[in-house]
C-alpha cells in the first residue's frame, strides 16, 4: 500500500508517536527505534528540515504546528537547517543495530547526517 505505514496503532496514537520521535531526533541528534518507525519518522523529519531551510515566519509556524516544543523548533531553524543549506535531501541516516532481544524486531539508529 503506497503512502504510509499504520504501525499497528490508531491514527491519533500513530501521529503523536511520530511527532515525539521527530522531536527527540531534533533534540538529541540520534534516536534508537525500530526499523519501520524510523522510516516513517525520517519522512516527517526530512520534510521539516526542508521547511526550516526556507526560514520565514510561515515556515516557522508550520513547524510549530507539528513540533510542540518551541526550543526544538528554534534549534531546528537556527542550528540544524543552516548545516543543510547546500544539500538537496538526504538529511538523515538509518544504521541497523540488529534484532531486539524481546520480540526480535529490527532495531536501528536514526540520526542526522
Amino acid at each position: 500500500m503506497p503512502g504510509y505505514r499504520k504501525l499497528g496503532r490508531p491514527t491519533a496514537h500513530r501521529k503523536a508517536m511520530l511527532r515525539n520521535l521527530v522531536t527527540d531526533l531534533f533534540r538529541e541528534g540520534r534516536i534508537s527505534t525500530t526499523d519501520c518507525r524510523a522510516k516513517e519518522a525520517r519522512r516527517e523529519a526530512e520534510k521539516l528540515i526542508t521547511l526550516a531551510k526556507r526560514g520565514d515566519l510561515h515556515a516557522r509556524r508550520q513547524a510549530l504546528a507539528y513540533i510542540y516544543d518551541e526550543s526544538v523548533v528554534t534549534k531546528l531553524f537556527d542550528d540544524i537547517a543552516p548545516k543543510y543549506a547546500d544539500r538537496n535531501g538526504g538529511y538523515t541516516r538509518i544504521l541497523k543495530l540488529g534484532p531486539r532481544r524481546g520480540d526480535s524486531a529490527e532495531v536501528v539508529f536514526l540520526e542526522l547526517v
